[in-house]
């Protein structure tokens, strides 16, 4: 990000663009300014679920009776009103559907190392806004390290750098590309079968 140019001071000693001060450390505190981030991610998630659904349906229809007599229409001149073998109009049906479905979930992460920002904005209150961004080319493919988020100067050590446990609204993404990135990835038909539009 572009730094505002200082208005000129003409006539004066003084200038805020150029001022060196003597008795200050050189922790970030202004926008431009760059300081240290010391990676130190680690993150352990566990997740566990089980469903189990169970239902049974059974319907059933008896004969019809016209005054306690059943409906048999086996008289002859009298057409049946059931085409099977006992002129019968009584059915059943019955249908049973069971799901059993289990997921289980284990994610480690772990980051670790240092990379450089700088001040791209400093709040009334005093916290700043940092910004970075790391990019290194190994063999065909590249890896990208991004970081931004928010920062109080009081945990500021006195070496300029700061622990990433200390950043508030952190954004932090580690990615790639390249042949080797791209061996890593399922093909569109593998997702297609672990998917929710998978019917089966």
């Amino acid at each position: 990000m572009a730094l505002p140019e200082h208005p000129k001071t003409d006539g004066a000693i003084f200038d805020v663009g150029t001022n060196v001060s003597y008795y200050e450390d050189y922790r970030a505190r202004r926008v431009g300014d760059i300081l240290t981030v010391r990676l130190e991610e680690k993150t352990t998630a566990e997740k566990t679920s089980a469903t189990t659904v169970s239902k049974s349906n059974s319907n059933s229809v008896t004969t019809p009776t016209i005054l306690g007599s059943g409906v048999q229409f086996n008289a002859p001149g009298i057409l049946p009103l059931a085409s099977n073998q006992n002129n019968d109009l009584s059915f059943s049906l019955e249908s049973n559907h069971e799901f059993d479905g289990a997921g289980d979930s284990d994610l480690t992460n772990k980051l670790s190392g240092d990379i450089s920002v700088s001040v791209v904005e400093v709040l009334p209150n005093g916290n700043m806004v940092i910004r970075g961004e790391k990019v290194m080319t190994i063999n065909q493919g590249n890896e990208y390290l991004r970081i931004a988020g928010m920062i109080s100067p009081r945990d500021i050590d006195a070496n300029n750098s700061i622990s990433s446990k200390r950043i508030a609204d952190v954004q932090m993404s580690y990615v790639g590309d390249g042949p080797t990135n791209d061996a890593n990835v399922m093909g569109w038909l593998g997702r297609f079968f672990i998917s929710a539009l998978m019917p089966f």
